[in-house]
């Protein structure tokens, strides 16, 4: 497929490029999945299509519209591609993708034509709009773009352009989608992934105007793991994929739509109001992103919380040390003439504790001149993490700072930490305790994490949250001991204390995001595979319980359950709608592997009936439900060593049946040997079933390795017969394949652990094999491109690699042939 030719262009550009620079211009390429996703959101609906690709990189994006409008039933007459990039090392992948791209239409019926502009798309589009009262400007019917992802300085030459046509951001990728909304015609349609902070906070505030001024929004992805939307590139970063239509009505309604990757087809789906995204009179203009009733839920319940800071005469700032700037004031110990320092590595259980010897960081900070105004004075402060660790469930992390547990007439707070203030200083007792509560409750965190677009945790965010009243944060208060509670008393207290009324028809979402969280510790606790640890598998279960988010594991049942009444299980108790497309994803997902782990029973009402019925139903396994109606008491411990003794832990079934559940590969006419499992062999065996098939069509097995046994299959006398003896100690090729009637034997590595055909190993083969009367190829073979990526560097010239999830492509290192032998070099030999 074309989005797949073109994705190894990304992957050898990205190879090349120097890091450095592209950090520099912000550059993360659209991986294939990515943009499928992407292409998919289009109408596209005009006859004649003009189309944008702003920051195109190796032009992933525009290969996927292409692909996305040609495999459709309606095309258009003919695509106008025009192509922005700044890089010169991509713009010639830029201009082979788009010839690609002509030639798929022109298979399609399809005329195009394109333009490849090695440029600064912001220079030339700033030009092109200023010069509109002169000059016709072209319009786009579809813009479909991955902008750069920099900040801008507010003196930089960038900022002082886009100043001359309106444009007021600080960041690049803003910048790109403003201009690119000026650029579309009435109607035109704009595709882009971009950073999820643009939906709040003050810094975007130009930006969302101007954005929502002009563009109507039909639809939000968003991914569920900040880390999978670049992940080759260890891009840490919540992403959303936005589309929506220029000049459009508001009235229609927006989808709200989110998955585990872009390639997972398992999505959730909600229908919304614009207003619900956007709400009317908000003069910050903030854009609610809520994929499902859960995460509404809490903003409806949150949403009747209305005091601020100010009313309760507080505020809050980032902690004053930077530590890299007062080096002169810091000290590794406490001394006599120093004050605490306090970091997030002093928050533990609910409380600041100081000093905490064992760290990397120092613990206090000298009392010299100048270091007054990096200090705060004796009293109770409530702490926030700016950023939380990754074994931490939560994303707001607050911790009490109790001068009768840290005895200090002054204190510095490090700026990684915000604090909760009264005008400078401390805060009464109650109040701070509450305030502490509050924001370590599950409710806050939940609704942090639907808000807020960015991984960090700011003085601002914290500033525009809504607050309790006074004499609820201090009743809550009073509920706290000298230790903080569990998160599940903890959460009790909150909601006892506020007393805020139940949502309306959705699910209390503390419980069910409890329930869920009990549910993955479960499986987890059963040794399921991490495939399987997720929401979706959660779900499932307690689907299969029938367990709500109000009932006790006490009273879990054990229904008869099909794929479709899940669902809507999901969907009615837990705020939980998919799309109904994703049902075989629930099958083959998750249930399958119940199955096999005996979780679960299909058909025991029914056992002659097809497990492929539409009317399959499944029932949790009568030892495992006894089992889980003791979760969360003093038997679950004890019980669940029972029954994993008795029925073995899921990971060690499992190992025990990949070891039964040998591969079969037919060598030869009527012969069938079986490969372990596991390991390379799952490679080998797309091998000889689909290379051996596409590209060696009636070649011979010579030689098959196994991961346990290297001499899974040897035919000695054929190779015999082509002039080699191998040397029984030599380091084989994985497989062997002597094609007749070109008299070629092929030498294919299978690479999973192990490394290519580099020049090293082609050498080490030629010795091998040498005296062989048929000529050589030489081929590596991988299972992914993300692995063969890793590889690059090292494959040989004159060599061909191949890759089992792109089967039917071959990719041809250099060399003056396709697919064919060399004769060997004195050097090689």
């Amino acid at each position: 497929m074309l989005t797949e030719s073109v994705d190894f262009f990304r992957l050898d550009a990205n190879r090349k490029l120097d890091p450095e620079r592209r950090s520099e211009l912000g550059q993360f390429m659209t991986p294939a999945a990515t943009a499928r996703l992407m292409a998919s959101m289009f109408a596209a609906k005009a006859e004649t299509i003009r189309l944008l690709d702003a920051g195109a990189g190796v032009g992933s994006l525009t290969a996927a519209f292409v692909s996305e409008v040609c495999g459709r039933e309606e095309k258009p007459k003919s695509i106008h591609a025009t192509a922005y990039e700044v890089d010169p090392t991509l713009i010639e992948y830029l201009k082979t993708t788009l010839d690609q791209c002509r030639k798929s239409c022109e298979t399609a019926g399809i005329g195009f034509e394109w333009r490849a502009i090695e440029g600064d798309f912001v220079d030339d589009a700033v030009r092109q709009l200023r010069q509109e009262m002169f000059a016709p400007v072209e319009r786009y019917q579809c813009a479909i773009l991955n902008p750069p992802y920099r900040k801008i300085n507010s003196d930089s030459e960038t900022r002082l352009r886009l100043r001359e046509i309106g444009i007021e951001t600080s960041n690049l990728y803003a910048a790109f989608l403003s201009i690119v909304v000026m650029l579309l015609e009435s109607d035109g349609e704009l595709v882009a992934i971009t950073p999820r902070s643009f939906c709040n906070g003050p810094y975007f505030k130009p930006f969302r105007k101007m954005l929502l001024d002009s563009l109507a929004i039909r639809r939000i992805h968003v991914f569920d793991s900040r880390e999978v939307a670049f992940k080759e590139d260890e891009v840490l970063q919540e992403n959303v994929i936005l589309y929506g239509v220029k000049s459009g009505t508001r009235d229609a309604q927006v989808t709200i739509t989110s998955s585990s990757g872009p390639d997972d087809d398992f999505f959730a789906v909600r229908e919304i109001k614009y207003a619900q995204l956007v709400r009317p009179g908000d003069p910050e203009r903030f854009i609610h992103v809520v994929p499902d009733e859960l995460g509404a839920s809490v903003a409806e319940k949150l949403g009747q919380l209305s005091w601020t800071l100010r009313e309760h005469d507080l505020e809050v700032s980032t902690g004053r040390v930077v530590d890299f700037r007062a080096t002169a004031f810091l000290r590794e110990f406490p001394g006599a003439e120093t004050v605490p320092l306090i970091y997030p590595r002093n928050f533990e259980n609910g409380f600041v504790v100081w000093p905490k010897p064992g760290g990397k960081k120092p613990e206090a900070l000298a009392r010299l001149p100048g270091a007054g105004e990096l200090l705060v004075p004796k009293g109770m402060y409530v702490l926030v993490k700016r950023f939380s660790a990754k074994e931490e469930n939560r994303r707001i992390v607050a911790a009490l700072f109790d001068p009768d547990r840290v005895d200090a007439e002054w204190i510095g707070f490090e700026n990684h930490v915000n604090y909760f203030h009264r005008r400078g200083g401390g805060l009464p007792r109650k109040l701070a305790r509450g305030l502490a509560a509050f924001l370590n409750s599950t409710l806050v965190d939940l609704y942090f994490r639907q808000f807020s677009g960015h991984t960090q945790v700011n003085a601002t965010d914290l500033r525009n949250l809504k607050y309790p009243t006074r004499s609820q944060l201090e009743a809550l208060g009073s509920r706290l001991g000298e230790a903080f509670p569990e998160q599940t008393e903890l959460d009790a207290f909150v909601e006892e204390a506020l007393n805020l009324p139940e949502p309306t028809n959705v699910p209390d979402p503390v419980k069910a995001k409890k329930r869920i969280d009990e549910s993955l510790a479960i499986l987890k606790d059963l040794g399921l595979p991490r495939e399987q640890q997720n929401e979706r598998s959660a779900l499932t279960l307690l689907s299969l319980l029938d367990l709500k988010p109000d009932t006790h594991w006490t009273d879990a049942e054990a229904p008869l359950m099909g794929i479709t009444p899940m669902m809507e299980f999901f969907e009615e108790h837990y705020g939980k709608k998919y799309a109904p497309n994703t049902r075989e994803t629930v099958r083959r997902q998750t249930i399958h592997q119940f199955l096999e782990g005996g979780i679960v029973v299909i058909n025991p009402d029914k056992p002659d009936r097809p497990t492929n019925s539409p009317h399959a139903v499944y029932q949790i396994e009568v030892s495992l439900l006894k089992l889980l109606r003791t979760f969360g008491t003093a038997k679950w411990e004890k019980g669940l060593k029972n029954y994993l003794a008795s029925m073995e832990t899921l990971k060690r079934k499992y190992a025990q049946e990949r070891e039964m559940k040998r591969i079969p590969i037919q060598v030869a006419e009527g012969k069938i040997i079986t490969l372990s499992p596991g390991g390379q062999n799952i490679l080998i065996e797309r091998i000889i079933a689909d290379f051996c098939e596409l590209f060696a069509t009636g070649g011979r097995l010579v030689y098959v390795g196994d991961t346990a046994h290297k001499w899974a299959y040897f035919d000695e006398p054929l190779l015999q017969a082509l002039g080699v003896t191998v040397d029984v100690h030599g380091k084989m090729p994985d497989v062997v394949v002597f094609l007749e009637p070109k008299n070629w034997l092929v030498l294919i590595e299978a690479v999973t652990s192990h490394g290519p055909v580099n020049p090293k190993r082609r050498g080490e083969l030629q010795r091998l094999f040498k005296g062989c009367r048929a000529g050589l190829v030489f081929v590596t073979a991988f299972l992914e491109r993300s692995s063969m990526v890793k590889y690059l560097n090292e494959i040989s010239w004159e060599t061909e690699v191949w890759v089992a999830e792109a089967p039917t492509h071959l990719i041809h290192f250099n060399g003056e042939r396709f697919l064919g032998p060399y004769e060997a070099s004195e050097d090689d030999a």
